[in-house]
């Protein structure tokens, strides 16, 4: 089975949360992106997205 890996540029380790979030230009409410962060990049990844004024959250685990 493939390891889930962190979506931060250049970085291969193992993913243990979601960053869910949308584009509100051009996303629906009812649509979700998810990116996957280890423990190491998920505030960079976070902070990146609210910058831009994204709705974006942070959830523990990641897809099956």
């Amino acid at each position: 089975m493939n390891e889930l890996v962190c979506s931060r540029a250049g970085c291969r380790n193992a993913a243990t949360k979601r960053v869910v979030w949308r584009n509100p230009r051009i996303h629906a409410a009812d649509r979700e992106k998810i990116w996957l962060a280890c423990d190491d990049h998920v505030e960079f990844l976070r902070d990146y997205l609210a910058a831009r004024d994204f709705p974006v959250t942070v959830r523990d685990g990641v897809p099956a």
